[in-house]
């Protein structure tokens, strides 16, 4: 059965901004990995249409920065599952729009054969955890304080207990803590 793991990049006090990241090659790079070896995404529209908006372009129109067109080219290139109750219709390349509820659709997709499914939306995050369909969080924390924004677990009201499992430390100070919900 495919792992559910909830990717995402976090400030120090655990908002989701992607305006305030530390960005380089050396992140790019960690995640064009990560994408190779997936084997779905899930959005939600918020977050699909931020994406949508920029990377298929720039597959389109190289920057000729090597890491930034590499990660273009991954995100592409998976598929993806978005969950919404206002878009009718998805343009992005390998693009879907979900049509059961989260809960029902991830559990489906749980039993397919292939990579793991990588969930990148705060509200996904947050419903999945609420959901208890989460097995492993993978939280890039960057050595920011946001201050106020979108905080990633707005909805979760009881405890849950994690395990660390590892941690990498990136040359900005950025770093990703890999965990897994502690057993009961």
């Amino acid at each position: 059965m495919r792992k559910v793991i909830a990717a995402i990049n976090i400030s120090l006090d655990g908002f989701c901004d992607h305006t305030i990241g530390i960005v380089n090659a050396e992140l790019h790079n960690h995640y064009t990995e990560l994408i190779k070896n997936a084997g779905v995404l899930l959005y939600g529209r918020t977050t699909y249409q931020m994406m949508e908006s920029y990377w298929p372009e720039l597959v389109k129109n190289p920057s000729g920065e090597q890491s930034s067109d590499d990660f273009a080219l991954a995100i592409d290139n998976i598929q993806k599952v978005v969950f919404s109750h206002t878009l009718k219709h998805v343009a992005w390349k390998n693009t879907t729009l979900a049509t059961r509820s989260l809960k029902e659709e991830v559990i489906a997709l749980r039993q397919q054969p292939g990579n793991d499914i990588f969930a990148g939306s705060p509200g996904l995050i947050d419903q999945l955890t609420a959901l208890n369909l989460i097995d492993e969080y993978q939280l890039c924390i960057h050595p920011v304080i946001a201050g106020s924004g979108l905080p990633l677990f707005k909805h979760v009201s009881n405890t849950i207990e994690l395990q660390l499992l590892k941690t990498k430390t990136f040359s900005t100070g950025v770093m990703i803590n890999w965990y897994q919900p502690a057993k009961k």
